[in-house]
């Protein structure tokens, strides 16, 4: 599973890297997280709002930080 965070660095972003990275552990998931803060490559996705989660290709959430047990459950519906 590769997991990007899409986020030029605010604290939205951080605290959306944070979050996930909790998530993934706490579900013991074998993932790779990247964190992509060039605008260019966010807006490949079709993001025009940080922070944004893309998970194997997909946006998954924009504009937003979701609550830890969200994150758990949107990690596991791939």
């Amino acid at each position: 599973m590769k997991i990007q965070i899409l986020g030029t660095g605010c604290s939205k972003c951080k605290t959306l890297g944070e979050r996930t990275i909790a998530a993934a552990e706490e579900l013991n998931l074998s993932c790779e997280i990247e964190k992509v803060t060039d605008i260019a490559k966010i807006m490949s996705f079709g993001v025009m709002a940080t922070p944004a989660l893309v998970v194997d290709g997909k946006v998954k959430c924009v504009g937003k930080v979701p609550a830890l047990n969200e994150l758990k459950d949107i990690l596991t519906e791939v």
